[in-house]
C-alpha cells in the first residue's frame, strides 16, 4: 500500500484549521432520515439497509464521567448509510446481534474516528470480531493532517461546522432528546461523508481500504 496522498491533496487542501476560521463556517446537521431503533420492524429495516451498504459511518456515545476514576461503557451506537442514520441504544439487548453482524461484515467498510478506543469499549458490552474498520484519523495522519478529529476534518474537508453542545449530556437516558438525536446522527453521517471525500481525493484507493479492516 502506498500511504502517500496524491498531488491534488498535497497542493490544494490545508492540513489544519484555526478556531477563527472554524467559527466562520456554516453550521450543518444531518437532515435525512434518523431511525432510533426500537421495534422489530426497525431492526429489520436496519439489517436490510446494512446488507445493501458498502460504507457506513460509525460512532458511539458514552455517558460522561465527572468524577475522578469514574468510567462508563458506551450506551449508544450510530451507523450511517446512504439512506438513513440508525441509532442503537445498548440497553436494548435485541439490537446487539444486528450490531455484531455489521461490525463483523467484511463487505461493508465501517468508517469512524478513534475506532480503536470505541471497539475496545464496545467489546466490554458484547462480543464481536471486527472486520473492515477504517479509522479516518489514521487516514488523515497518513495524508499529513495535523488535526484529525471529526469536527476539524469536517471543517477542513467538508466546509462546515458541527455543533457539539450535547456531547456531555446523559447518553444513558431512557428517552433521548431531539438535540441528542440530531447530534448523534450528525457525527455518524459526517464520518461517512469524510470517507467519501477522502475517497474522491485519492487516499482511499482499494488497497488502503483493505488495510483498515482490523484495528
Amino acid at each position: 500500500m502506498d500511504p502517500s496522498p496524491p498531488a491534488e491533496l498535497q497542493a490544494a487542501i490545508p492540513r489544519s484549521i484555526s478556531r477563527e476560521d472554524m467559527v466562520q463556517l456554516p453550521i450543518r446537521r444531518y437532515e435525512g432520515k434518523v431511525c432510533l431503533v426500537a421495534t422489530p420492524a426497525d431492526l429489520e429495516e436496519a439489517q436490510d439497509d446494512f446488507r445493501q451498504e458498502g460504507v457506513a459511518g460509525f460512532d458511539t456515545e458514552t455517558r460522561p464521567a465527572f468524577k475522578k476514576g469514574e468510567v462508563h461503557l458506551p450506551c449508544l451506537v450510530q451507523a450511517a448509510t446512504a439512506r438513513a442514520v440508525y441509532l442503537f441504544q445498548l440497553r436494548r439487548v435485541e439490537v446487539i446481534p444486528v450490531l455484531a453482524a455489521l461490525l463483523s461484515d467484511p463487505r461493508t467498510v465501517k468508517a469512524g474516528v478513534s475506532l480503536k478506543d470505541d471497539l475496545r469499549a464496545l467489546k466490554q458490552v458484547f462480543p464481536f470480531e471486527e472486520k473492515n474498520m477504517l479509522d479516518l484519523g489514521m487516514v488523515a495522519r497518513s495524508a499529513g493532517f495535523g488535526q484529525t478529529g471529526v469536527r476539524n476534518l469536517a471543517g477542513i474537508l467538508l466546509g462546515f461546522r458541527i455543533p457539539k453542545g450535547t456531547k456531555t449530556s446523559n447518553w444513558a437516558a431512557r428517552e433521548l432528546s431531539a438535540a441528542q438525536i440530531a447530534y448523534a446522527a450528525t457525527d455518524a453521517w459526517a464520518c461517512r461523508e469524510l470517507y467519501l471525500r477522502f475517497q474522491s481525493l485519492g487516499p482511499l484507493r482499494a488497497p488502503a481500504v483493505a488495510a483498515g479492516r482490523a484495528l
